[in-house]
């Protein structure tokens, strides 16, 4: 079925521009037949049907709505033509927002402006309806700060609304870099809104003009029929006259309704009285609802309705709204009362305390309530401090302290099952006392650190939201008020640093006070000190102080808190860690003084007992535990560039080396009373001659010389080099000092131990060798012929036999010194004897031969320079053989010897295998 009109076909559009909700005329052909004809109509995409006003087939009403697009056609839908076209557009405007003093052709919606700051809803402010860029180009933020700002433009603003506003910071805030052609659109945008504003007036007067003409006309007439009637003011005139007729119709009416009038005027009057009552309820409940909504907390009310009574009432002449007015303003201020002393109130959150500076601030309280908030958040902070430390010395005073640590020595935990193998590994053995209440001072640093982190943070962001204004105004807005209290903010800065400063100084000396006395004055110790310091800190403890201190300082830095006022946290932790190395090396001294009464004398394969490991396991635990406090955190140095330091660090080890020096000499006089050596046992470390036996034997003191005589030169072969590696990588640059001072030490022990062994065990053969020779009457002069080596000499061999299985079955690295030590005194007293023998008989010299070859012979492996002389020597004091026979003799009877003694004498020939190594 075909329709019976055309399509709506649109021509015009007036006007053909627009904001959102302007109305317009649409003209066109078959624009519908009637109201009812019209089903649809859109512009610029969006459906106006809601607003259209049919008038004719060519004309049609509406209002523009808010659409998409910026720019489209008029589209008319009518049931008897369908879907038109459009040969003219509509360009949509963006709005506007139209301010309280602009005159406006259309009627403006009032929009609710949300206040954050107050959280309650008022009228649309001017300065929220101030355009946002004003010059109309894209605004690019500049990376000036605004304290350089504020000292180039001193008493000047960037805000374009304020009295003092400066157009050179405006622009270098906002358009530091933007072009030279930018700036000369926003110069034209300007322009034209100059002009816009002078054309909208001059067009609100033409369109006007009309109503003024027929008001300007109406007032000539009345002038002008009151000029011509001159007779107003004449006596007798006919309106003198009426005027008094109504004057007695008046006086006649009043004198018979009086009293009817009197009960009108006070119904009247009691009416108005209701009236107002009920038109100015609000005022008149305000006081009660005040009271109510204090009672209730709910304070953001209060100062909303105050402030709406101050803007209707605060100005008032009228005598019941000033009394009601009056007593309003006394329960204001009875809560402003209320919320200082909230606000000063402490322990308070940060949240609370920002929310009452804002009622406060709105309530135009007097004097500056967030200063006064941060002075006495200082004070709380620093009593809070020393309260902390009092408690724990009420605690110590009443000795409600929990059990103290015994320091528990590296020594205790080092402890080597028997016997020790070499490579093993040291278990630390499992130990319950280990969990224990820690000490009273760690306790109070911990606590001192919590409360310092727990309260100094919201103290901060205190500041800084004061500093920036945010204590007052979340949204940001600039007021009068608020920069005022800004700037005062600004020069309270001095102040607010002293109150950081005295926070972390209190820190510190209360610190000290616990730890380091010694760092603190006379003055200073009767008001941070106190504390039982009987008893030291361990290394342990310390390291643990450090922790809490660092974490501390950590938390504070994360503030941005300026580094100077934290300076003397840092100093406080070098002391710390200086006072923890020292005392960690005093501490392991005392151990190291213990180890010998850890001394078991168990002997392994290569003589050597597990001292000289349980000292190296002491030192290198007592460095291991000093890896924290010796590690430079961010900001820290290391302690042991300090000269100061490193020396006392070296001083203090090499004193430990020594005090272990003193065990082992110790050790070596101690009498057999004093050592238990029950348990003393050897493993032998030849299977090939001994097989499996394992032989106990009581200890004697020359064993007990042999054993660490033995230790001796392992710690300097392997246990003191060692130990300067372990000392350089900790970072102690003094080691090559502390280990040549302690070897030569070292060698001075050793050395007087090996005399006094070489004493005890040459003198006896030395001094058997006279009486053995001389026995019997022995004389060199008249003696038979030598049938053999006499008896003297195989006992004296047998006697270094002696020495050499003592010496083997300790240490076989010993056994060449030792030996060749006691036959260097041997030679030197048979060559003193020959020499002092005046003349040989030919048997005389043949027996003195035989028995100095024998001797060399035997003893061949371990002859020194100095041994070889004295056999030289005595040889060369023995006549020489002068028969062949003789020489026979003399090579038979010590081929004789050699097979007599061929088992004993094998003990002195070269070990067939290697010592094991460690």
């Amino acid at each position: 079925m075909s329709r019976a009109r055309q399509p709506p076909l649109v021509t015009g559009i007036s006007p053909n521009e627009g904001a959102p909700w302007t109305k317009v005329t649409i003209r066109g052909e078959n624009l519908g037949t009637g109201p009812n004809d019209l089903i649809g109509l859109s512009i610029c995409g969006h459906n106006c049907l809601l607003t259209a006003e049919w008038i004719s087939a060519s004309k049609i009403v509406c209002r523009v709505g808010p659409a998409k697009d910026d720019k489209g056609e008029i589209i008319v839908t009518t049931k008897s033509g369908g879907q038109g076209t459009s040969t003219v557009s509509f360009k949509l405007l963006k709005p506007e927002r139209i301010g309280i003093l602009d005159q406006s052709a259309v009627w403006v919606d009032e929009l609710n402006y949300y206040d954050m700051r107050t959280d309650r809803n008022k009228g649309i402010s001017p300065l929220s309806l101030r355009p946002a860029n004003p010059l109309g180009i894209d605004i690019d933020k500049g990376k000036v700060p605004l304290k350089d700002l504020e000292n180039m433009f001193p008493g000047m603003s960037g805000d374009f609304t304020s009295e003092n506003f400066s157009a050179t910071w405006y622009l270098i805030e906002n358009h530091s870099s933007t072009g030279f052609e930018h700036l000369r659109m926003a110069v034209g945008n300007l322009k034209k809104q100059a002009s816009k504003k002078n054309e909208g007036s001059l067009a609100y007067v033409k369109g006007g003009l009309s109503t003024f003409f027929e008001a300007q006309d109406a007032l000539a007439a009345i002038h002008q029929k009151l000029e011509s009637d001159g007779t107003e003011k004449v006596e007798g005139s006919m309106t003198q006259r009426l005027e008094n007729v109504l004057n007695r119709a008046s006086e006649t009416a009043d004198t018979l309704f009086q009293e009817v009038l009197g009960r009108k005027d006070k119904a009247d009057s009691t009416r108005n009285a209701l009236n107002v009552l009920q038109r100015f309820k609000f005022l008149f409940n305000l006081p009660l609802n005040i009271e109510r909504n204090i009672q209730k907390g709910d304070y953001d009310v209060v100062i909303n309705d105050y402030e709406k009574a101050k803007s209707l009432f605060g100005n008032t002449e009228v005598p019941v709204f000033k009394k009601v007015y009056s007593e309003v303003e006394t329960r204001i201020e009875a809560l402003r009362k209320l919320l200082m002393d909230k606000l000063l109130e402490t322990p308070s959150t940060l949240h609370d305390q920002k929310r009452y500076i804002r009622y406060l601030s709105d309530l135009h309280a007097p004097g500056d309530p967030a200063w006064q908030c941060i002075v006495a958040q200082h004070k709380w902070i620093l009593q809070l401090m020393q309260n902390c430390k009092e408690d724990f010395i009420k605690e110590q005073k009443v000795g409600g302290v929990g059990l103290e640590l015994d320091r528990s020595s590296a020594l205790n935990r080092i402890s080597l099952p028997a016997p020790v193998k070499r490579g093993g590994s040291f278990q630390t053995p499992k130990d319950d006392s280990w969990h224990y209440k820690s000490p009273q001072q760690v306790r109070f640093v911990e606590k001192l650190s919590d409360v310092v982190i727990s309260q100094l943070p919201n103290f901060w962001k205190l500041w800084i939201s004061y500093v920036n204004g945010s204590l007052f105004s979340e949204t940001g807005e600039k007021s009068g008020q608020v920069e005022k209290l800004k700037k005062n903010a600004r020069q309270r800065q001095n102040d607010f640093k002293g109150m950081i400063e005295e926070v972390t100084r209190r820190l510190v000396q209360l610190v000290r006070g616990a730890l380091l006395p010694s760092s603190l004055t006379e003055l200073q110790l009767r008001q941070y000190g106190g504390w039982d310091t009987k008893t030291p800190l361990s290394g342990v403890w310390l390291t643990q102080v450090i922790h809490t201190v660092r974490l501390s300082h950590e938390a504070l830095s994360a503030l941005e808190i300026p580094n100077d006022l934290l300076q003397v946290i840092q100093d406080l932790l070098q002391d710390l860690r200086v006072h923890c190395l020292l005392t960690t090396l005093q501490h392991t001294e005392e151990d190291v003084k213990r180890l010998a009464e850890k001394e078991d004398w168990v002997v392994d394969n290569e003589g050597i007992t597990s001292l000289p490991a349980q000292f190296e396991q002491c030192m290198v635990q007592m460095l291991q535990s000093l890896k924290e406090p010796m590690e430079c955190k961010l900001g820290e140095i290391n302690i042991l560039n300090l000269d100061v330091v490193q020396d006392k660090a070296c001083e203090q080890c090499i004193s430990i080396m020594k005090v272990f020096i003193k065990c082992l000499e110790q050790l070596s006089i101690k009498t057999d009373g004093d050592i238990d050596t029950s348990h003393l046992s050897v493993e032998l470390a030849s299977p090939d001659l001994f097989g499996s036996i394992k032989e106990d034997f009581s200890s004697k003191p020359e064993q007990r010389l042999l054993i660490i005589l033995s230790n001796c030169q392992y710690l300097e072969r392997h246990t003191f080099l060692n130990l300067a590696e372990h000392l350089e990588k900790n970072g102690f640059t003094s080691a090559e000092k502390i280990i040549r001072v302690s070897i030569e030490a070292l060698r001075q022990l050793d050395e007087y131990l090996f005399e006094t062994y070489i004493e005890k065990k040459s003198d006896p053969i030395v001094g058997s060798l006279e009486p053995g020779i001389y026995a019997g009457y022995f004389d060199w002069k008249d003696c038979l012929p030598p049938t053999g080596v006499r008896s003297y000499l195989k006992e004296a061999l047998v006697s270094i036999i002696s020495v050499h299985a003592e010496v083997f079955t300790i240490s076989k690295e010993l056994v060449t010194r030792v030996l060749s030590k006691i036959i260097e005194a041997v030679a030197e007293e048979m060559s003193r004897l020959m020499q002092c023998v005046s003349s040989f008989s030919k048997n005389g010299a043949l027996q003195a031969r035989l028995e100095i070859s024998a001797l060399l012979d035997a003893i061949e492996p371990y002859l020194t320079s100095e041994s070889r002389t004295s056999f030289k020597q005595a040889l060369e004091a023995l006549p020489q053989l002068q028969s062949g026979a003789d020489k026979k003799l003399l090579e038979e009877l010590l081929n004789k010897f050699k097979s007599s003694m061929k088992l004993q004498l094998n003990c002195f020939k070269p070990a067939s295998f290697q010592p094991v190594k460690r």
